[in-house]
């Protein structure tokens, strides 16, 4: 038996299923758009006195055209953005947030740049996705590599913040907003370029030392000034708000080598602190001695000149009593030249017996006993 496929299918009678259904359609019909187009112009003509060809139909259209034409200058502005008005492609003015209102295009347009945005620019090093490890940074050594005032390289990446900048207060020539759009083709480019430049000039004045160590925030301070002035000296509408080192490092062929000039440079530090201590120390002790000395040499000179004044003047004392009495002095001298010379000695005296005898009797030095045992009694007393 041969297949015939005439009937639709083995089911027979057109495209029907087997359960005597055929395939129904997914959705509505699509409208037959003349259909429309037809419909609209029947309502015009009714909503409309006189049709189309008539004066007040044309009026009537003039007049709409003219309300949606005006109605299309209503436009706007968000909270972090400014309104930049242009007349015929001239700038006019700047308007703030909310709804506003220009003539219609083309006799007004607007545009709308973010003014509240802080923008950021990283040179020296560039930030990417990777999908094995996240975020990575990849090193712009071109950007980077700058040469210092003492003539040796340093490895610099810093951060720029920027944004739009606020119009002055007053001032109808300096509009931040207007500059930024106008002024500058390619802002990024242009502030990238800027920051570079002034970095490098910074840079190029100090010596390495302080840029490695703590002289940072004064590098930071001096490159956001100079980035603005020249960004100012360009009209560029931008301001700078902030300057940040991420890294100031040595070349990586020889970071090795400067570490080792910076452990020594700590160790001379360290030694300089520890003689500068010992010489403040040692010399005022020092000078304490030294003026001890001199006061006790003062001291001296003074009692030996009033010892030597009283001396003179005793002798002279003594002098005008021998030329008075020579007998009386000369006898009373020699007495007070015995006395100074025996006191403080054990003394035996003897005399001349008046019937021309011996005269020495025998002697017992009872006090040279008594001066032994004394010494011997305290003794005895400190050892118990």
């Amino acid at each position: 038996m041969s297949w015939k496929n005439q009937s639709g299918g083995p089911w027979g009678g057109g495209p029907r299923g087997p359960w005597g259904t055929g395939p129904q359609s997914s959705g509505p019909n699509s409208p037959d758009l003349e259909d429309l187009i037809r419909r609209g112009q029947e309502k015009l003509r009714t909503a409309l006195p006189g049709g189309f060809g008539s004066g007040k139909g044309i009026l009537a259209v003039v007049v709409i055209a003219l309300v949606a034409w005006l109605l299309s200058g209503f436009y706007r502005v968000e909270p972090d953005e400014q309104g930049v008005v242009l007349r015929f492609g001239k700038f006019v003015g700047t308007t703030n947030p909310g709804l506003n209102y220009h003539l219609p295009y083309p006799v007004e347009s607007v545009l709308t740049p973010q003014v509240t945005r802080v923008n950021r620019i990283d040179i020296g090093i560039r930030t990417g996705d990777d999908p094995r490890r996240g975020t990575a940074a990849r090193d712009v050594s071109e950007e980077s590599l700058m040469l210092t005032g003492d003539e040796n390289i340093v490895d610099v990446d810093f951060a720029v913040f920027w944004m739009v900048k606020p119009a002055a207060a007053g001032s109808t020539e300096d509009i931040g907003a207007a500059d930024f759009l106008f002024n500058v083709q390619n802002p990024e480019g242009t502030i990238k370029a800027v920051a570079e430049s002034a970095m490098r000039e910074v840079v190029g004045r100090t010596n390495i030392q302080p840029i490695l160590t703590g002289a940072r925030q004064n590098i930071e301070t001096a490159v956001h000034d100079l980035m603005q002035k020249t960004l100012d000296s360009y009209r560029s509408g931008v301001l700078i708000t902030q300057v940040q080192l991420q890294k100031v490092d040595p070349p990586s062929q020889v970071i090795d080598a400067f570490r080792d000039v910076q452990a020594a440079r700590a160790d001379a530090e360290r030694l300089q602190n520890e003689a500068q201590a010992y010489a403040n120390r040692v010399v005022p002790e020092a000078r304490g001695e030294s003026a001890r000395i001199t006061q006790g040499a003062q001291g001296y000179k003074e009692r030996a000149i009033i010892e030597a004044r009283g001396q003179a003047s005793r002798f002279l004392s003594v002098l005008g009593a021998y030329q008075k009495a020579p007998d009386v002095t000369r006898e009373r001298l020699y007495l007070e030249t015995m006395e100074r010379v025996f006191d403080g000695m054990d003394k035996v005296i003897i005399d001349q017996p008046a019937n021309g005898g011996q005269g020495v009797v025998p002697y017992l030095p009872l006090g040279a006993l008594d001066a032994r045992r004394a010494p011997t009694t305290a003794g005895q007393g400190a050892a118990q």
